[in-house]
C-alpha cells in the first residue's frame, strides 16, 4: 500500500508526567503497542516532560510501573523530552530565520481584552483565538521592552508559514494520512489558519508541545501516530511544522476518548481515577482491557 512506510513501523506512547494514567492513557498506549505487533514494528515509550512546574519524577515512574502492570515493554533507552530542548531550540531557530516566528509579549488578559473587543471563534482547543497582537511589532519596540524585562513567547505567524508550506509542496494541499480501525488510509485536509499564530516557545520554556512532538517523532523514527481524537486539530499544525522543517511524515490514527459516566472525557484535571487506584482495588490488567472496550 503506498500510504504505508516502507520501512519497519516504529509506533510510540508519549504521556506527560503531571499526573498518574488513567483509563484513557491505558487505552492509547495498549492500542499503539498492538499495532506495533500486528504491523511487526517496534514499540517505543518517550516522557513528555517539558513543563518543569508540572512534571514530576513520581509521576514518571508511576508511568512505568502502570505500563509494565498492563503487561507492556519498550526499548530503552526511554526518551526525556527534558533532556533534549536544545534541539527544540535549534528547531525554532530555524523557524525564525526563516521569517515565520515572532515575538509575543501579549498575556493572557491581553488576548481576552482582545477577544472581548471583537469576538472571534476560539481556537479547536477551546481558547481565545489569538488576534495577532504583536505581530507586526516593530523590532525597537521589541527590544525595549526586552530590555525592560518582559518576557515573550515566539509564536508561528501563520500566513507566512502556509506560503512557504505552499511553495514547499508545488501546488500540492497541505494534507495527512488518517488510518482507520483497520489501519486502512484517507488522506485528510489539514488547516493550521484555524489554529491562528500558535505558539511555538512559550515564555516559561523555549519549547512547545507543536514544536517537541514533531522534532521528537522525527528523531525516534516514529512511522505511525496513535494518539486520542483530542489531538485529531493539532496535527494541522504539526503537518505544517513537518513540512517547514522538512521532517518525515508519520501516519496517523486518532482513536475514540474514553468517557466517564457523564460523557465527558477522562483528565487527570477533572481528577479521573488512576490505574493505580484501580490496581489497589483489585483490578487486574484484563479488566483493564475490558473497561476500555479491548478484548484481552
Amino acid at each position: 500500500m503506498s500510504d504505508r512506510p516502507a520501512t519497519q513501523p516504529v509506533l510510540r506512547f508519549a504521556p506527560s508526567p503531571n499526573g498518574p494514567l488513567h483509563l484513557g492513557h491505558a487505552y492509547s498506549a495498549l492500542l499503539a503497542y498492538e499495532a506495533a505487533r500486528r504491523l511487526g514494528g517496534r514499540f517505543l515509550l518517550r516522557i513528555e516532560d517539558i513543563d518543569p512546574g508540572r512534571s514530576r519524577e513520581v509521576f514518571v515512574d508511576g508511568i512505568y510501573e502502570d505500563l509494565r502492570w498492563l503487561g507492556l515493554t519498550w526499548e530503552e533507552p526511554v526518551l526525556r523530552q527534558s533532556r533534549h530542548v536544545d534541539d527544540y531550540v535549534a528547531a525554532a531557530r530555524r523557524l525564525e530565520a526563516m521569517g515565520v516566528l515572532y515575538r509575543c509579549f501579549a498575556t493572557r488578559a491581553d488576548i481576552m481584552t482582545a477577544q472581548a473587543a471583537s469576538p472571534r471563534p476560539l481556537d479547536p482547543d477551546g481558547a481565545p483565538f489569538y488576534p495577532g497582537l504583536h505581530r507586526r511589532l516593530c523590532a525597537d519596540e521589541a527590544a525595549r521592552r526586552i530590555d525592560a524585562g518582559e518576557a515573550f513567547a515566539m509564536r508561528l505567524d501563520v500566513d507566512k508559514a502556509m506560503a512557504f508550506a505552499r511553495a514547499k509542496l508545488g501546488g500540492a494541499p497541505l494534507e495527512f494520512v488518517e488510518l482507520d480501525d483497520g489501519l486502512g488510509p484517507q488522506r485528510v485536509a489539514a488547516d493550521p489558519e484555524r489554529w491562528g499564530d500558535v505558539v511555538i516557545q512559550r515564555k516559561d520554556v523555549p519549547t512547545s508541545y507543536h514544536l517537541s512532538v514533531v522534532v521528537d517523532d522525527a528523531r525516534q523514527g516514529i512511522t505511525h501516530v496513535v494518539r486520542g481524537q483530542d489531538l485529531f486539530a493539532a496535527t494541522d499544525i504539526h503537518r505544517l511544522l513537518q513540512i517547514l522543517l522538512e521532517l518525515p511524515e508519520p501516519l496517523y490514527c486518532h482513536h475514540r476518548l474514553i468517557a466517564d459516566s457523564s460523557g465527558q472525557k477522562l483528565a487527570k484535571s477533572a481528577g479521573a481515577p488512576g490505574l493505580s487506584d484501580l490496581r489497589a482495588q483489585g483490578a487486574s490488567a484484563d479488566d483493564i482491557r475490558r473497561l476500555v472496550g479491548l478484548k484481552k
